[in-house]
């Protein structure tokens, strides 16, 4: 076989053999292999095409001279044309073998061969019988060939799902019951049927159905191919199904979190209601409300913003995640609720219950003492002598920030309300600088104090210049520290949105340090999140909410 660069890749000799071994899958072994095999074997017909699309028949024959026995053996075993688009690319590839100006005898064979074989899968397309005994029989039925398939398999799926729900009600009588093998089976031979829509009240059965055995009875390319297909939205499926699945098979889960977690980068969201739809689309917050699917999602969100050194755009999505999961959880039926220590089984429960509480819940006047409440608690924690190691630290530091709603109240309350400064300044202090190594988070506290003190001495000023918010700008611009920049932004941005002098020189302010600082991510998330707030609880006047969205406006083109 002549050989390029691509042709070891594609393995060619490897699905020439499993061709052959396969044949028109006969057997019940072979049907089953095919079944296990479809996936790949799309792929690499897909890979063929590429390779041979350009070349012109000649080429691809030199290239590939047993391409024609490997298309030939493909194009009648029935498995392998009802998947999905394998009978489409298997078409395209003959198409490639086609000569359009034949120049001899070998050609010309070559021409009608492919012609034979496109005129068969044609008509296995359009569900019609070679055998004149079987047209006549259907015919006398009524139905045109298409009918009589359609009614067919809808049949079979009825009667399959009745024999399975039968079982999981009856699965104490033995003699009636259906053995784990035979699912497994079922399992395997619905691989390539997964997209037909008759198909899905057996999928949905098949997913819901657990038998009496310990060990996963389906098949774990079922289950795969079953995930592939929900989150490319090729098939649908009620969210029982969908809950089921991603508990019985722990790698459709992760597949699952971290394509929702590539739908959210790979797209311009410019609120968080967008994200917040994306997210519910993908049905895992209301899977969530199952402990051991919250957890394992947690801790995909956990790893993956360790991966981007904590990037505030992560955070938001993994705050937006957690106040969805908080509203499923409270509409949850009592009776079906779990308790809250399943979801956070190894932190101090006190400090859960605090921060699970949504803002909503307690009158505005109240959130002052809730948040010096969860400040107390944080700090005794931190500073206790045997709270040392620097991984329970850290999966403290996470649990506060997936309820990052209350950091962003904090942050308000302290220029719009009668607060204990320093027990929240110590609060928002810690989520910025977690670790106190060499006085690290001591020193923000302090910086961060006269930060503040600066700007409530300017909160009620009605005509402010960028020059006397100095102090805090220069503390932006001026320092190295990430932590300290990323507070002091927070506390400045807040001024801005809030003082009766920082609207006019908000737009001035925001586009200074932005452009001096590597902060335009941060301020664009705090602002989408205060946008977020507004629009759910309708707190704030028109003006800052106007001014809020001249602000993202132009951060928008930046970020």
């Amino acid at each position: 076989m002549a050989q390029d660069g691509t042709v070891p890749k594609l393995k060619f000799g490897y699905w020439l053999d499993k061709a052959i071994e396969w044949g028109q899958a006969t057997t019940l072994e072979s049907q089953q292999d095919v079944c296990l095999h479809l996936p790949q074997l799309q792929e690499f017909l897909h890979q063929l095409y590429e390779t041979i699309k350009d070349s012109g028949s000649a080429v691809a024959i030199q290239q590939f001279p047993l391409i024609g026995q490997l298309l030939g053996r493909l194009c009648w075993n029935p498995f392998v044309i009802g998947y999905d688009e394998s009978q489409k690319t298997l078409m395209w590839c003959l198409c490639c073998l086609y000569s359009s100006e034949p120049r001899s005898a070998v050609e010309l064979k070559a021409n009608s061969w492919v012609r034979s074989l496109l005129c068969h899968l044609l008509s296995s397309s359009k569900w019609e019988s070679n055998e004149a005994e079987t047209s006549t029989f259907i015919s006398a039925l009524g139905y045109t060939s298409a009918d009589y398939y359609c009614h067919l398999v809808k049949n079979t799926v009825f009667s399959l799902v009745t024999e399975l729900r039968e079982n999981q009600f009856n699965g104490l009588n033995i003699q009636g019951s259906i053995s784990a093998s035979r699912v497994n089976a079922v399992s395997i031979f619905c691989v390539p049927l997964i997209t037909l829509p008759d198909l899905t009240p057996l999928l949905e059965t098949l997913l819901l159905y657990h038998g009496g055995s310990s060990k996963e009875i389906l098949s774990s390319e079922f289950l795969e191919a079953v995930n592939e297909a929900f989150l490319k939205k090729k098939i649908s499926l009620p969210e029982s199904a969908v809950f089921s699945l991603w508990l019985r098979h722990l790698p459709s889960l992760e597949k699952a979190t971290l394509h929702l977690l590539d739908q959210l980068f790979s797209i311009q969201l410019n609120s968080l209601e967008e994200v917040a739809c994306v997210m519910k689309d993908s049905l895992l917050p209301q899977a969530a409300s199952h402990p051991a699917i919250f957890r394992i999602v947690n801790e995909i969100f956990k790893n993956a913003l360790m991966e981007t050194d904590g990037t505030s755009g992560v955070m938001t999505i993994i705050q937006v995640f957690t106040q969805l999961f908080l509203q499923v959880h409270q509409n949850e039926n009592k009776q079906h609720k779990f308790p809250l220590k399943a979801y956070f089984p190894y932190h101090h429960q006190p400090l859960v219950r605090g921060l699970v509480r949504r803002p909503f819940e307690f009158p505005t006047t109240y959130w002052s003492q809730h948040l010096k409440h969860i400040s107390d608690m944080l700090k005794a924690l931190v500073e206790d002598t045997d709270f040392s190691s620097p991984t329970d630290l850290f999966e403290i530091w996470f649990l506060v920030a997936c309820f990052g709603e209350w950091l962003d109240i904090a942050a308000e309350q302290l220029l719009k309300a009668a607060v204990e400064p320093d027990a929240v300044l110590w609060l928002l202090a810690f989520y910025y600088c977690p670790k106190n190594e060499n006085q690290q988070r001591t020193q923000t506290v302090v910086e961060a104090q006269a930060v503040y003190s600066h700007l409530m001495m300017l909160f009620r000023c009605t005509d402010l210049s960028l020059k006397d918010l100095e102090v805090a700008v220069h503390r932006i611009t001026g320092v190295e520290q990430c932590w300290n920049q990323c507070l002091t932004t927070h506390l400045l941005t807040n001024f801005l949105l809030f003082s009766r002098g920082g609207h006019k020189i908000a737009q001035e302010c925001i586009y200074h340090i932005t452009k001096t600082t590597d902060t335009s991510k941060e301020v664009y998330n705090l602002l989408i999140r205060t946008a977020y707030r507004f629009n759910h609880s309708g707190e704030e006047n028109q003006r800052t909410v106007k001014l809020l969205n001249e602000l993202l406006q132009k951060l928008t083109l930046k970020v």
